[in-house]
């Protein structure tokens, strides 16, 4: 009996030495783990372009990746500034604008669209001397643009519910696609005809089919209200949503709508991309930072890092070719107005 207690202490010790090293080697992953994330989801500043003159809110922003120029929505300076990346600095300051929100690049024929919120005119401007080529009026708040280069189409968000619908190459509008209320952030899927739009005021996410040029679905995003920013990742099948109340993430399957995840994220999210090549999520925010989310694989994710900027720089844009994502800094007491461009490790 005395060697069987024995032998029976033998083994529970030996177990929980056993456990012990399981324990230790599954820290020693994980810290590896979250070593490598931390690795891959660094950003450094790279270049900072102060902006001379700019006062008030910084809206979105527009590049020519050829002509390395990056155009900047001073929505409360009334002006869009190009900025020459080469040089770092400023060479035109387009005035007489209306509070413009967006802006769209087309590199063939060289153009620039750019979308204000008064009388939601869209100025249109030849891509190199600038010279103006006309306008189109929507019927108010004229907000983000986007590019679709497949069939040579700009898309602009505007008024009480729209997509406008504008012919890249002569300018004039071919059609739009009524919403339930105004569009902010949206996004084109390139294999299919579909583009996901989110309608704050309506707490959902609006599906159309650019072909048919109508809503073929509606998706709730939760609990979660204030859906601006947008991002998507086509061939993983996930659209991401920025929402502001609560603060937080929500990841939705691309295909149902059906919510897959959702995280805390920093306050006052405005813009959002998704990087493919490192399957991160750069989130833009108001509060002061960059979130940086990594995916741990199809339906997991998480807040890998949170980069310091500065209070009200909640605009930006991720350039892929750049290897870069630039963030639009707000002139505020002694913070002068600047772009940043932040180089991604």
């Amino acid at each position: 009996m005395e060697y069987l207690l024995h032998t029976m202490s033998t083994l529970t010790s030996a177990r929980l030495i056993l456990r012990e090293i399981e324990m230790k080697a599954l820290a020693l992953i994980l810290c590896a783990c979250a070593a490598a994330a931390g690795e891959a989801a660094e950003l450094r500043l790279k270049q900072t372009i102060v902006l001379p003159g700019v006062n008030g809110r910084i809206d979105h922003l527009a590049v020519d990746v050829r002509g390395a120029r990056l155009f900047v929505c001073a929505l409360g300076n009334n002006t869009v500034e190009v900025v020459d990346l080469r040089k770092g600095g400023r060479v035109r300051s387009i005035g007489g604008l209306g509070a413009p929100q967006g802006a769209g690049y087309v590199p063939e024929p060289s153009r620039l669209y750019i979308a204000n919120d008064k009388g939601g005119i869209v100025n249109i401007y030849d891509g190199q001397s600038f010279a103006s080529l006309g306008k189109i009026a929507f019927e108010d708040d004229a907000d983000n643009v986007r590019y679709d280069s497949s069939v040579k189409r700009i898309y602009v968000g505007f008024g009480s519910g729209g997509i406008g619908i504008v012919d890249a190459v002569n300018g004039k509008q071919i059609g739009s696609i009524r919403l339930s209320g105004h569009p902010e952030a949206f996004q084109l899927m390139e294999k299919t005809p579909r583009m996901f739009v989110n309608v704050p005021a309506a707490r959902q996410v609006a599906v159309v089919d650019r072909d048919k040029g109508e809503v073929v679905a509606t998706w709730k995003i939760g609990g979660a209200s204030a859906n601006f920013p947008m991002a998507l990742d086509e061939s993983g099948r996930r659209l991401f949503i920025g929402c502001r109340t609560p603060a937080e993430l929500a990841v939705l399957d691309e295909d149902t709508g059906e919510m897959i995840s959702h995280l805390e994220i920093s306050g006052d999210a405005d813009d959002l991309f998704y990087d493919a090549r490192r399957r991160l999520l750069y989130v833009v925010c108001g509060a002061g930072n960059i979130d940086v989310i990594e995916q741990l694989n199809a339906n997991a994710w998480r807040r890998a890092a949170t980069i310091p900027t500065a209070a009200g720089a909640r605009t930006g844009l991720f350039v892929r070719e750049m290897n870069s994502l630039f963030v639009a800094v707000p002139r505020r007491g002694g913070q002068a107005a600047e772009i940043r461009r932040y180089e991604i490790q």
